[in-house]
């Protein structure tokens, strides 16, 4: 991981086309639901923030890991049984489709959480 990258255009230039039509994706995904949000590098990945960090994103080698925080992650539990989880973050295999659709509900709960603090 680059830490020296300062934009997500930047962080996204340094992977492979096809790992960058999926992270541009993934970002267009997130500005839609929520186009307020900024972005930023924070940790080194890209990063929106709503009042305070929203959600994260990022690609590995054989996986994106997509950072929604503890809750986003608890609050889906049901639905991500296909996916690798941690507290914090759902992996997606790079070998499989992106579930663009579960982020942006991922995103969406986000940033109602965030409203409501």
């Amino acid at each position: 991981m680059d830490t020296s990258v300062q934009t997500i255009d930047e962080f996204i230039s340094h992977y492979p086309e096809n790992v960058q039509e999926i992270l541009q994706k993934i970002r267009a995904t997130i500005h839609k639901v929520a186009p307020e949000a900024k972005e930023k590098i924070s940790y080194g990945i890209p990063t929106f923030t709503f009042h305070g960090n929203l959600v994260h994103f990022s690609a590995y080698e054989k996986h994106i890991g997509f950072y929604p925080g503890a809750a986003g992650v608890a609050a889906f539990q049901d639905r991500l049984g296909d996916y690798e989880t941690s507290k914090g973050t759902i992996r997606f295999s790079l070998d499989k489709p992106v579930p663009y659709d579960l982020i942006e509900e991922i995103t969406r709960y986000c940033v109602e959480q965030r409203t409501k603090k």
